[in-house]
């Protein structure tokens, strides 16, 4: 049976356009400030989770990182972007998979995720996610997580999600990672509506 999450995905993509979706960014601003900020090398790997059709690996392109994977469930999300990138999409590494089902062959210096981890509500959706962090992220490794704030929606794209301040965030994940900045921002969608959004920063314990 076709996993019924990529379905749900890939119902969505098919039906709208990249600017008509609700986490629609033209500059991905504070996933790249954190990026940035992270003093990474810019030949350390990075994994954007969910990255989709997102902008984030162009303008990661354009600072020129060179060594990129974006993991999404959908692969009509993943071919859309590489349509847009063109020749630029065979410098990406690019994971058709669940997050939920992947098993990193590698380790990634740092794990960037805006709004993927917020649908893991099952408590065994989200300790799976977490230990596929712990095994994805090298020894001071850094974990970029976005999730919809305590004030944040209860629902998007007609699915459930669970909510986090920022020191809720840095808790969940206390036993193996070290907050090291955390941020509180609105994220206003293409149709008008605001969005609040916990950012922390984390980094793996030796």
């Amino acid at each position: 049976m076709e996993d019924l999450r990529k379905k749900h995905w890939n119902d969505l993509y098919n039906s709208k356009r990249i600017e008509e979706v609700s986490w629609y960014q033209k500059v991905p601003q504070t996933s790249l400030d954190f990026i940035l900020k992270s003093n990474i090398l810019k030949n350390d790997p990075i994994i954007d989770i969910g990255g989709g059709d997102s902008f984030l690996v162009d303008f990661l392109l354009n600072k020129n990182f060179t060594d990129i994977t974006v993991l999404d469930i959908s692969d009509i999300a993943i071919a859309r972007a590489k349509d847009r990138l063109g020749a630029r999409a065979s410098q990406v590494s690019w994971i058709v998979s669940n997050i939920c089902d992947f098993k990193p062959n590698r380790e990634y210096v740092l794990w960037h995720d805006r709004a993927v981890f917020h649908f893991m509500i099952e408590p065994d959706e989200i300790n799976s996610y977490s230990k596929t962090v712990l095994k994805g992220i090298t020894e001071n490794g850094k974990l970029i997580l976005g999730t919809f704030s305590e004030k944040g929606p209860e629902r998007c794209c007609a699915l459930n999600v669970k909510r986090y301040s920022t020191n809720e965030l840095c808790k969940l994940f206390l036993k193996n990672f070290t907050c090291k900045n955390k941020l509180n921002t609105i994220h206003l969608t293409p149709f008008g509506r605001e969005q609040a959004f916990s950012f922390v920063e984390l980094i793996k314990n030796k």
